[in-house]
């Protein structure tokens, strides 16, 4: 008697997955499902090594990182609408869980979908929140952590460098993350792992053997701190420089500008009609010329022109000039008065050896500009007769400034460790993205989500359809520890509860509404406003919190194999169903485990008087009813879609309608049509 097939609700099976990839490129070495290793050594010839001694990388645990790998997880993602903003047309998810647990099952859905990964880890400094896996009861030891279990088991805790194995607990927690966020990179993705010298040596070494020696594109050096501020209280030093490894999975190109240089911009010309006044400004040599003193023409001689430039918004943010502008200019209209020109002596790299800038004008009270000249590299490129050049991908970055001032950026306090969105935004910018396609961007480390308000304005302000997945731990937080007291009242401030999850779903939200009145003030576009030719930004996102499955999944390794605990497992799969699950609850584990991300496209329609829900155009059909009829099914298999997807359920008591519910499918050409 022909019966569907099962709908498998574990997450992708590791290892099948690797022997189907060697099957791939050496098919000749399996017999059925097995390898002969022999046969593989003898296709390899001198290139397989057979010594016992061999150069490599090992610790205690290691061999355990890959059963922890192979362990399929057999949680699910409940979405959380209330806890989301836009839930329904928002493509950006933050998954509120162990991103161990979190990254398996997002195997199925994103395998090789992912174009760039940024994480910032625990750095290993003794404080750090560590996560101790146990291959056989991470969801177990998750659940008991957040509380939703009762029974005491382990708990997170910090790794201290009086442990016996302080490396060897960090290499654990690591190797099968990365293991698994490998698998997640398109070809042509990319990594960036935030790291300091505490543990950047072993980092190293686990990721050239994840992704390959010769993967490894760059080691990119950001400098988090002012060097005259390095001591601290304690009389110990700080570092001043932390790196990001950056791994390609493949073919990953990096983002290379062509800059067009506009001569045409470089047009202006300041006649000094009378000397100066001259002063000390901000260090430098200066001179300022009152209104009358001084005149701003027009000239024809591009190479010996000026730009003039505003001396605000992105300028302010980008360059040294508008620095200098906002910081010493700008507040002194109130002495020199409005409109006067300031030549600043030793500022710029344009061979001037100096730029002029206006302080502000009456009918632009708060605005100003600069006038720059043509840079010496490009003299040059324009008398060999180029007028662009690429911009490389530079291995350094101060960005001390914004460090030491991004505590309170997305109106959240929160100290840990967080990192400056100015800083997130450089390495976004080496990344190139398709224009009409939306590109995935990951961080499973996610903290106060820096990551994703650095998404969110980069999408403003380029028109970039950067999509996001957060995944973040809801990591305790003490409030007799400095570092995290602050964040722990300020979830008590908004009655959340106090973890570091709850901080970054906060901050997403408060990123959104800003970004929503900068636009009314800017008279832009509104929240899917497509009135204009833009992209309309995204601003929303879905939550996601990690649970059990909503069924009851046979686990034929962990329970005892006498009589009495079997009777009661199969009690328990009489009704296999969670009472307390919702029909979104169903749906969104369905579609997980079938492979559909978690954003696909869901349609709510009636057939024969029955709910179903269209996957993505109708490419599968999910029934949760519990009593299903022929007509339901007929119905759904002359829509003709690639799967259909039933409750079990449905089916209770009618094996008959269960049998003919297979016929009637595959008379339609619907092969693939499973129960759950």
């Amino acid at each position: 008697m022909s019966k569907p097939e099962k709908l498998d609700l574990r997450s992708m099976d590791i290892t099948k997955e690797q022997k189907e990839k060697l099957r791939q490129l050496f098919p000749e070495v399996f017999t059925g499902d097995k390898i002969d290793f022999d046969k593989l050594k003898l296709t390899l010839g001198e290139m397989i090594e057979t010594g016992r001694e061999r150069y490599g990388m090992t610790w205690p645990g290691k061999a355990d990182c890959f059963k922890i790998i192979q362990s399929p997880s057999i949680g699910t993602l409940k979405p959380c609408p209330e806890e989301s903003v836009n839930f329904d047309k928002t493509e950006n998810l933050f998954i509120d869980g162990d991103n161990l647990e979190v990254l398996k099952l997002l195997q199925k859905s994103y395998y090789g979908k992912i174009k760039m990964i940024y994480i910032d880890p625990p750095y290993n400094t003794g404080n750090d929140f560590i996560y101790p896996d146990d291959y056989k009861e991470n969801l177990t030891t998750y659940l008991q952590y957040t509380g939703q279990i009762d029974a005491q088991g382990k708990k997170f805790s910090t790794n201290t460098d009086t442990e016996g194995r302080f490396h060897s607990k960090w290499l654990n927690m690591m190797y099968p993350r990365l293991f698994l966020a490998k698998n997640l990179l398109r070809d042509d993705g990319v990594i960036f792992i935030s790291i300091d010298d505490n543990e950047s040596h072993n980092l190293r070494k686990i990721c050239d053997e994840i992704f390959g020696e010769e993967n490894l594109l760059i080691t990119f050096y950001a400098q988090v701190r002012y060097a005259e501020k390095t001591l601290a209280e304690k009389n110990d030093y700080q570092k001043i420089i932390e790196q990001v490894l950056v791994y390609q999975k493949g073919s990953f190109k990096p983002k290379k500008e062509t800059e067009k240089y506009g001569l045409e911009k470089f047009c202006w010309k300041i006649v000094e009609k009378n000397p100066g006044q001259k002063i000390q400004l901000g260090g430098r040599n200066a001179e300022i010329f009152k209104p009358e003193d001084y005149e701003i023409i027009q000239t024809e001689s591009n190479i010996n022109g000026l730009k003039e430039i505003w001396a605000t918004g992105s300028v302010l943010k980008a360059n040294a000039s508008g620095k200098f502008f906002s910081d010493y200019i700008a507040p002194r209209k109130n002495i020199d008065g409005l409109g006067c020109l300031y030549k600043i002596y030793g500022i710029g790299e344009d061979g001037l050896g100096y730029r002029y800038f206006t302080g502000p004008k009456k009918e632009t009270a708060t605005k100003g500009k600069f006038y720059s000249g043509v840079p010496l590299v490009r003299r040059k490129e324009i008398e060999e007769g180029e007028s662009f050049k690429e911009k490389p991908i530079v291995n350094f970055g101060n960005f001390a400034d914004s460090f030491g001032n991004c505590r309170h950026e997305g109106s959240v306090d929160f100290r840990s460790g967080k990192k400056p969105v100015a800083f997130l935004k450089a390495l976004i910018s080496m990344v190139s993205t398709e224009e009409d396609e939306s590109t995935l961007m990951l961080d499973f480390f996610a903290g106060s989500a820096s990551f994703a308000h650095a998404v969110m304005d980069a999408n403003r302000e380029d028109g970039g359809n950067r999509r996001f997945i957060l995944i973040q731990l809801p990591e305790l937080l003490d409030q007799n520890i400095s570092s995290q007291k602050d964040g722990y009242e300020f979830c008590l401030s908004i009655s959340k509860p106090p973890n570091v999850a709850e901080i970054g779903k906060e901050r997403i939200r408060r990123v959104i509404r800003k970004i929503q009145e900068e636009q009314k003030k800017d008279e832009q576009r509104t929240l899917f406003d497509t009135s204009d030719d833009k992209r309309p930004l995204d601003l929303g996102f879905k939550v996601f919190k990690l649970d059990k499955s909503n069924f009851k999944i046979w686990d034929g390794e962990n329970i005892p194999k006498d009589k009495k605990s079997l009777e009661k497992q199969l009690e328990l799969h009489i009704d296999h169903i969670n009472p307390k699950a919702t029909q979104k609850d169903i749906l969104f584990e369905i579609l997980l485990k079938a492979g559909f991300e978690l954003t696909t496209k869901i349609e709510k329609i009636e057939l024969a008087g029955k709910t179903v829900y269209s996957i993505e155009d109708g490419a599968m059909l999910v029934c949760l009813e519990k009593e299903l009829t022929k007509e339901v099914i007929k119905a759904m298999a002359e829509r003709k879609p690639s799967r259909v997807i039933c409750l079990d359920q449905g089916f209770v008591n009618n094996d008959q309608l269960k049998t003919n519910a297979v016929q009637i499918m595959k008379s339609k050409g619907v092969d693939d049509f499973r129960t759950v």
